[in-house]
């Protein structure tokens, strides 16, 4: 049996990381990158279209998203991940950089990797913000390698029962660490009026 990569009793620490920090992680991971000289960007739905938007951005390279998951609707259904949105036959005969934002267990990353080969891609390489340990050797370029639970800047409110809530499935991870949800992990930005709607 695979290894579970949101098995989060044996994490030990909590790593949040800012809007700011992120953008710096993505500028070293662009600075990694460059000299493979890449055609497209494929970052990998949902949570690595954020990295992988601003690397293709400060690139000016092509973007080309693509998707498979182990969950539906945000909830972890499957052991492997799905396709769900598959790379574009362009890939053929150009350098590809696959990004997303976490390795785990690099079964995802692989996934990618192999499809795009047997679609005929010239050269293919692969990026990620964050991998664990036991994930780190999957990818050609990872920003930060820890075995904490890493607090992402867009995914830790989410919009439930008419208000925002801090995201459930951060907030069992950190009660299994014996940490409560409070709002100091919370991103300090406030909800600004809006020009229309």
């Amino acid at each position: 049996m695979a290894e579970n990569p949101y098995d989060y009793e044996n994490r030990t620490g909590v790593h949040p990381v800012s809007w700011e920090n992120f953008h710096g992680l993505c500028k070293g991971l662009v600075v990694a990158i460059s000299p493979f000289e890449a055609d497209i960007i494929l970052p990998i739905g949902r949570a690595g279209y954020y990295p992988g938007t601003l690397i293709a951005n400060m690139l000016q390279v092509e973007i080309y998203p693509i998707r498979l998951s182990r969950r539906v609707k945000d909830v972890v259904t499957y052991q492997s991940p799905q396709w769900i949105l598959e790379p574009p036959t362009i890939v053929k005969n150009r350098r590809v950089v696959i990004v997303d934002e976490i390795c785990s267990t690099g079964e995802t990353i692989t996934l990618v990797k192999q499809e795009v080969i047997a679609m005929g891609a010239q050269a293919v390489k692969s990026a990620v913000l964050y991998a664990h340990t036991r994930g780190a050797a999957v990818p050609d370029y990872v920003g930060l390698i820890t075995d904490e639970l890493i607090l992402n800047p867009w995914d830790r409110e989410i919009w439930k029962d008419g208000k925002f809530q801090f995201h459930p499935e951060y907030a069992e991870a950190l009660r299994q660490q014996g940490l409560s949800a409070d709002t100091s992990y919370l991103i300090p930005a406030g909800i600004l009026e809006i020009a229309k709607g």
